[in-house]
């Protein structure tokens, strides 16, 4: 990484671009809005460089993993010019914190795009699924980050 880059909480509202730019090209930007955002249980956290820029984004949103608690990651992007910088390792790392830092941990999944499945997988996660296909979305696979290693 060439600047310094900040994770902080954030808003679903400041979320919502990044996710239209990365997630959503081509769709209309209300596509990059999903269900759960406007939950007052839902964690946003934003990547911001120097100069204010969000260039990274991620959501965790409650759901249930094989019927039990758990939280759903959703929503992670980085800006196209900065993937490959570590943006999303410290994006991965602050959800893993806030989910440890929770009095009852619950298991943190997510769906991931094919393509993105390895960076996961680098950074601790297991693919528990084959893979499926989101609709405008394209082939997914649905992965787990083991409590035990966060």
């Amino acid at each position: 990484m060439t600047a310094p880059i900040h994770i902080r909480p954030a808003t679903a509202a400041e979320v919502i671009n990044l996710r239209h730019v990365v997630l959503r090209a081509g769709l209309p930007r209300s596509t990059a809005v999903f269900a759960g955002d406007e939950d007052p249980a839902a964690r946003h956290f934003v990547a911001v460089a120097e100069e204010g820029a969000i260039v990274g984004c991620v959501t965790l949103h409650p759901s249930a993993f094989e019927g039990e608690p758990a939280w759903q990651l959703r929503g992670m992007a980085v800006a196209p010019a900065l993937q490959g910088m570590g943006i999303g390792k410290l994006l991965l790392a602050a959800v893993e914190r806030s989910v440890a830092a929770d009095l009852l941990p619950r298991p943190l999944w997510c769906n991931a795009r094919v393509p993105a499945s390895g960076f996961y997988q680098n950074h601790g996660w297991i693919i528990v699924s084959d893979i499926f296909d989101v609709p405008s979305a394209g082939p997914h696979v649905r992965m787990l980050r083991p409590r035990s290693m966060m």
